[in-house]
């Protein structure tokens, strides 16, 4: 059915799709302006945001559901297709392209295959894909029978209802995604010094600073007097300890050479316990201000590579079986678990060479999104 186009709106191309826990529109990018202060309007006007329940546009009302995805052929020779992730928040009108989303890595094959950037390859196709904002090169794998996006199948990630085809994610080089390495200090556990926000009292907390894949801090919840097994309504809820977490980040972003972060959406700031369903680490992470439901693809490879390495706080809560080099760490969280398989270089079990991962995805909507006329003048 053809719907009239009141005169005052512009009609822009997406297909909303479900990447791993995450979910958001995503873009050819010759269907967005190519000057970044108006594509950053088109994508506040299109999720609705600033406003806390985007009432106005696409988004739902959390940080999971307020990512975009815009997608490009890639440079022959590098990579098949070129990838950026934008990160919106509900209540602001920031539009984030600096970090790494692994969830919303798993939606980009599917969406250019739907699109027709990319022809299937057989009954299975494999892309390489360069995730533009930090340099990020991984090989996705997906079902395609027939030359056809096959999204059925019995593959469960948690915090997703039932099952899915499974795409196979291999990421090539994700230690230092954004910091300058994988641990940005050069040591594998720090001793990050703040004023105790309730108190104004100094305090001083041990914490391993790390991105391998997503910058993160990690820390013994013990040490916050925490288990790191909270609900999360508890823990968004728990308003001394999201203060005290806030400035350790900003603490820690300093120290991770990536200067004042209070505007930033990273470093995540993640709990560390003992296993307590059978997996190798539990962890409660916030991203950064709220805590995530589940953990995002990259923050779990970075919480799992802490696990393998010497000297980390998660380290030595963590549950790690087999001598490796080849190590499946189940990582704990909110809604399940999340296994990401780590190898560490033969005769250096603190260097990471490989870290993959399955993840599943569809696409939910194809369309057009309307946003007002002002957002996108040049139009």
């Amino acid at each position: 059915m053809d719907f009239p186009l009141a005169s005052d709106l512009h009609a822009v191309p997406c297909i909303l799709m479900r990447g791993g826990t995450s979910r958001g529109p995503f873009f050819l990018a010759s269907d967005l302006p190519a000057q970044v202060a108006e594509r950053n309007r088109v994508l506040l006007a299109a999720m609705g945001s600033p406003d806390p329940r985007q009432i106005d546009g696409l988004g739902g009302a959390h940080p999971l559901t307020s990512k975009v995805g815009i997608v490009s052929r890639g440079t022959p020779g590098q990579a098949d297709l070129d990838f950026v992730f934008a990160q919106l928040q509900p209540d602001a009108d920031t539009v984030d392209t600096t970090p790494n989303c692994g969830n919303m890595l798993a939606a980009v094959v599917p969406f250019a295959l739907e699109s027709g950037l990319i022809a299937a390859a057989g009954d299975v196709t494999r892309a390489r894909v360069l995730t533009r904002n930090t340099g990020m090169l991984c090989d996705i794998t997906v079902k395609t029978p027939g030359g056809v996006p096959r999204y059925a199948g019995d593959a469960r990630i948690d915090g997703v209802p039932g099952t899915s085809a499974a795409i196979v994610i291999d990421f090539l080089d994700t230690a230092g995604s954004v910091c300058n390495s994988l641990l940005p200090t050069g040591n594998a556990a720090d001793t990050l010094q703040i004023r105790d926000p309730a108190t104004a009292e100094p305090r001083a907390l041990a914490a391993t600073l790390i991105d391998n894949g997503m910058p993160m801090v990690l820390i013994r919840a013990a040490d916050l007097q925490r288990t790191a097994h909270e609900s999360v309504r508890d823990l968004n809820a728990d308003t001394a300890l999201k203060a005290t977490l806030e400035a350790l980040r900003l603490a820690a972003g300093e120290l991770m050479g990536l200067g004042d972060v209070s505007g930033k959406s990273y470093p995540k700031m993640c709990l560390v316990a003992a296993p307590a369903s059978g997996g190798s680490i539990a962890t409660r992470c916030f991203i950064p201000h709220v805590c995530h439901e589940a953990i995002g693809v990259l923050a779990a490879i970075t919480v799992g590579s802490a696990c393998v390495l010497r000297g980390t706080v998660a380290a030595t809560l963590a549950d790690v079986r087999g001598p490796g080099p080849v190590h499946a760490i189940s990582v704990e969280h909110p809604t399940g678990e999340f296994t990401v398989e780590l190898e560490t270089a033969p005769g250096n079990p603190d260097s990471i060479i490989r870290s993959a991962l399955v993840r599943t995805a569809r696409p939910i909507m194809r369309g057009e999104v309307l946003i007002p006329a002002s957002a996108w003048p040049s139009h």
